[in-house]
């Protein structure tokens, strides 16, 4: 006769969390695409950072004893330090290197972070959910085909990226029992300083008619990245890693109902790849919890 523990329940809602969080990046990536063609990338996040920082101001306040009693502020500054050469990473790779191929390396990432979550944190990683981040690292690559490159300062951007990334998601994990509004706060003003300086180096005038997306952009980002702290805080990095290969699916849907963009038989093939290996590491590891 089997038991019912709480922990499955806790992992459908984070995992819940963590789709919701998708969600709300395709929209603000498809914002932020277009808004991009205007204004330089980093002018945009130091924007959002503002923003976001405007929009969480009333709840800080509502629970500033919380963030002030904060014991673990090294941990915090060290995942915003993170977080800020995963971002610099990405945009260098972007520019330096053919989308497809700076897509790819960035697929690695949940891997990278079950690796670190195993290594650092300790955390118990079944052999299913392995399997299930193999094939979707498979049905990814296939979805971007890329293609060969020289070794350049844009790889080595683009590994910074998917590194340091990484560790900051291992940073939220062991801020677990951190009060969420804290960690977000630290997040926001974080960026806001790390963005700023070279924002306004490359600042571009805002036309009065863009303020409404580029305010749009600063509120998703802050509910995404709200989601994306509690899915992690509550459910292991293990079974999260393999459902962040569905950012694929999402992107490819944003792309071909925002833009047009038909879908190749590999983004097909792909999905379909992604999706069994999710259903198959799922599958099993139900099966061996109710032996």
């Amino acid at each position: 006769m089997t038991t019912t523990t709480p922990q499955p329940t806790s992992d459908r809602l984070g995992i819940i969390w963590l789709l919701t969080d998708m969600a709300i990046v395709t929209v603000m990536t498809v914002v932020v695409k277009i808004q991009g063609a205007t204004y330089p990338a980093i002018q945009l996040v130091f924007i959002r950072s503002l923003v976001g920082l405007v929009a969480i101001l009333p709840i800080v306040w509502r629970q500033r004893a919380a963030i002030a009693g904060t014991q673990r502020p090294g941990r915090h500054i060290f995942r915003v330090f993170c977080n800020a050469v995963a971002i610099t990473g990405n945009f260098a790779a972007l520019a330096a290197l053919p989308l497809a191929l700076a897509n790819a390396i960035g697929f690695i990432r949940p891997i990278v972070v079950m690796l670190l979550a195993l290594v650092l944190l300790a955390e118990k990683i079944g052999p299913m959910r392995w399997l299930g981040a193999g094939i979707g690292l498979c049905g990814a690559l296939l979805m971007v085909s890329p293609g060969s490159t020289e070794w350049s300062w844009g790889l080595v951007a683009a590994f910074a990226s998917v590194m340091f990334g990484s560790l900051a998601t291992i940073q939220i994990r062991a801020l677990k029992a951190e009060n969420t509004m804290t960690m977000m706060l630290f997040y926001t003003v974080g960026l806001a300083i790390f963005t700023g300086l070279p924002a306004w180096y490359f600042w571009q005038p805002v036309a009065w008619g863009d303020w409404p997306a580029l305010l749009l952009i600063g509120v998703m980002a802050q509910l995404a990245q709200f989601f994306y702290l509690k899915a992690y805080q509550s459910t292991a990095v293990g079974v999260l890693s393999p459902f962040t290969y569905l950012s694929v699916v999402f992107a490819s849907t944003a792309g071909f109902v925002a833009f047009g963009e038909i879908p190749s038989w590999q983004t097909l093939v792909g999905v379909l790849i992604i999706i069994s290996g999710l259903a198959l590491a799922n599958h099993f590891e139900r099966r061996d919890k109710a032996q």
